[in-house]
């Protein structure tokens, strides 16, 4: 099945992150297993961000894949707890379940284009940054760009004392 679905604001990391109505083109594959329904396929979107070196926006494609089971939803409770079947009933949080004959792909989408997001985006591989003195783009600022010497004031008395011995 194909689909295409407007992303919530919610698929964000710190620098990286997919802009609330951006298109999410879904490829996912249902198959039918005997726990239930095993949902296979890619998400495949654009994402924005800043430049982790030079903060500079940075835009970018995206592919994730994912794949989740959804269980079959436990019809009667009457006919056995799952805790009594043998199933860890903790760990029952963590699955995903049919709702009657829908299942719901966001939190499974979300989580799998949310890892998925660079943590340090960079607008080119050999982007370098800023300058730690002045905060100038070094990328701009080019190959002259100097502040001079700058000596720790700490030492600016051996500094003196070294100039006043000379080459003693």
């Amino acid at each position: 099945m194909e689909r295409v679905v407007p992303a919530p604001g919610s698929y964000a990391t710190g620098m990286a992150g997919v802009p609330e109505g951006t298109d999410i083109e879904l490829d996912f594959r249902l198959e039918a297993v005997m726990e239930g329904v095993l949902v296979t396929g890619t998400a495949r979107t654009v994402t924005a961000g800043e430049c982790s070196r030079c903060l500079d926006p940075v835009s970018d494609s995206l592919e994730a894949g994912f794949q989740e089971l959804f269980h079959y939803p436990v019809e009667d409770e009457a006919k056995g707890s799952r805790a009594a079947d043998g199933v860890d009933t903790e760990d029952d949080k963590e699955d995903y379940y049919l709702e009657g004959e829908v299942l719901d792909l966001e939190p499974v989408v979300r989580d799998a284009v949310v890892l998925a997001l660079p943590l340090s985006p960079l607008c080119r591989d050999d982007c370098p940054g800023l300058c730690v003195e002045c905060g100038e783009k070094l990328a701009e600022a080019g190959a002259d760009h100097d502040h001079g010497e700058r000596v720790d004031p700490r030492w600016e008395a051996l500094r003196k004392l070294s100039d006043e011995l000379g080459d003693q």
